[in-house]
């Protein structure tokens, strides 16, 4: 059965080729039995027929120029950088263990839920998370008691951001003042002036630059980020746009004993990437992807999607991010929209067949079948499916067909720098270039999910045989991965 199958996909995808060379070895032939004789009336037939040719020749001129004013202009990833922490920012569980009893110490805001604590419930999903001893909180969540004020979140933030330009800009050799577009997203810190502008005044941009500052849209942000930059990349010519992602933790650590709100605080960690991407059609040779898809899927009119990650206060006044009970299965949707959206985009023939066949059947013959799930593996090469935490990622293994290598630069990831929102995917990209895995011609699917909810696609693919940009965030410790975990 699988030989058949095999043989189905290989005449379905290549079915054009083996209609046309037939087609070809005909006509080629028929034109090697042309007489010198046959050509000199040809050329007779077209003189005497000027404005036949003249017609033709007018079509073709414009239908070309139409083409090429047009068409989309290419968006090339010319490179990116994630930001790699300090390492006296690490965090252990022990660590965590003992800096929660020292804070007790001075103030026990976790006590008993019933007959479970709260503090009891927090180490027994940190357990089981799927972050290591390796992962980074910033200083002020290092402190006794911790810092939440707007000088702590601004020196996470700063730190993050200045960090993974700077190394991007050395790496790329670009001059700041070619930089036409600035995109930054971050979710739940937003103070005046934007961080945009900050990044805009460090480096000195242009007055003309096109500042973007995103907030509040979860960890899919980032996707949505390389989006807009897209359009812009379609009207503004000769450019570059430098999209930058993170999150801050600072001053959105939990601190209270809301068992929804306290799960965020065993999963989000210290992170952060800058992208550099182009419309320069010379930046083609030196580029390392280029932009193939984008697809957004917003479920926010529903308002089970639009409350199942929702900032708000607990009944004590204090902030958090709380997650519903209803976040599974509003993900599960989202996400099959998103992937119906993608799909018709980016699989083979054969799989897109095979899935109208059984959408026929299903809706005028047996509604109790199965939908057939594509196999996206025919199309994509490799995987970054957002580090939200090793449920999402096993659930998106499971319904996806995937095998563990698909996922094993997710599951890295997470256990090697937690989740750091909508940078997670840059993260899982450079896991792949850091084993060696991506190769010319290879494509990559970055899928994110977030709140509203939200979940969001974007597909490259591989100009080159890509390595490691320096000083990638895997360098010190890509041997060490994958790890195994017991869970």
């Amino acid at each position: 059965m699988a030989n058949v199958k095999l043989l189905y996909h290989y005449l379905i995808t290549h079915f054009f080729k083996l209609f046309f060379l037939p087609l070809i070895a005909l006509v080629a032939t028929k034109a090697s039995s042309l007489t010198q004789e046959d050509f000199h009336n040809l050329w007779f037939h077209l003189q005497h027929n000027l404005l036949t040719l003249t017609i033709l020749f007018a079509i073709f001129t414009f239908g070309s120029t139409v083409y090429f004013l047009t068409r989309p202009r290419p968006v090339y990833l010319v490179d990116y950088s994630c930001h790699l922490p300090p390492a006296h920012q690490k965090i252990t569980v022990q660590m965590i263990r003992d800096n929660i009893k020292k804070n007790l110490e001075i103030n026990p805001s976790l006590r008993l839920l019933g007959e479970e604590s709260s503090l009891d419930f927090f180490y027994r999903v940190l357990e089981r998370s799927g972050l290591g001893e390796e992962t980074y909180l910033p200083n002020a969540l290092h402190s006794v008691p911790p810092l939440q004020n707007m000088a702590a979140a601004r020196e996470e933030t700063e730190q993050v951001i200045f960090d993974a330009i700077d190394n991007l800009l050395t790496n790329t050799k670009v001059n700041t003042r070619e930089i036409g577009i600035i995109i930054l997203n971050s979710s739940t810190f937003n103070p005046t002036p934007s961080l945009s502008a900050m990044v805009v005044n460090k480096y000195k941009l242009r007055s003309n630059i096109k500042s973007i500052n995103l907030g509040g849209m979860g960890c899919s942000a980032g996707v949505i980020a390389i989006d807009l930059a897209k359009d812009l990349l379609q009207v503004h010519k000769n450019t570059y746009a430098l999209v930058v992602s993170t999150e801050n933790i600072s001053r959105n650590a939990y601190a209270g004993d809301n068992k929804s709100m306290i799960v965020a605080n065993c999963l989000f960690r210290l992170g952060g990437a800058a992208i550099l991407l182009s419309n320069k059609s010379e930046d083609r040779r030196r580029s390392k992807y280029k932009l193939l898809h984008t697809v957004r899927t917003h479920t926010g009119a529903d308002d089970k999607s639009f409350r199942c990650v929702q900032q708000e206060d607990d009944d004590k006044g204090k902030t958090g991010i709380s997650l519903t009970k209803d976040i599974t299965s509003v993900a599960g949707r989202t996400i099959t929209k998103n992937i119906a959206t993608l799909g018709p985009l980016v699989l083979p023939m054969s799989e897109k067949l095979l899935f109208f066949k059984t959408y026929l059947r299903k809706k005028y013959f047996d509604d109790k079948i199965k939908h057939y799930v594509p196999d996206f593996k025919r199309a994509i090469d490799h995987f970054c499916i957002h580090a939200g935490g090793r449920a999402l990622i096993d659930e998106l293994e499971k319904s996806l067909g995937l095998s563990p290598v698909d996922v094993e630069p997710s599951r890295s990831t997470l256990h090697r720098f937690g989740n750091t929102s909508s940078s997670s995917i840059w993260y899982e990209l450079a896991y792949t270039e850091a084993k060696g895995r991506m190769k010319k011609g290879n494509k990559a699917w970055q899928i994110a999910l977030g709140s509203g909810f939200k979940c969001n696609s974007a597909v490259w693919v591989a100009l080159r045989d890509v390595n490691p940009s320096v000083n990638s965030p895997w360098e010190h410790c890509i041997d060490k991965y994958p790890v195994k975990l017991d869970l």
